[in-house]
């Protein structure tokens, strides 16, 4: 399960979906070449979490887990 938070989930037009892939890096590509350029580049500068703790890219995936995108905050 990919979920999306804030500008990367509207970007994608959902805040969850279920993206096969073997580590999370797998499954951030195929998230990319499913919603397109726009949402590609946004993923790219958001923090990635597995299952609550922060990932790398060759962090495997299983089909219980969890990947999540968290676009970077700013506030005044």
């Amino acid at each position: 399960m990919l979920r999306l938070f804030a500008s990367v989930r509207v970007a994608a037009g959902t805040g969850k979906v279920d993206i096969p892939g073997n580590t999370v890096g797998d499954v951030l590509a195929a998230a990319d070449e499913k919603f397109g350029q726009g949402f590609a580049g946004m993923a790219a500068t958001c923090r990635v979490w597995l299952n609550g703790e922060s990932a790398t890219a060759t962090d495997a995936v299983g089909a219980d887990d969890e990947v999540a995108l968290l676009p970077p905050v700013s506030g005044g």
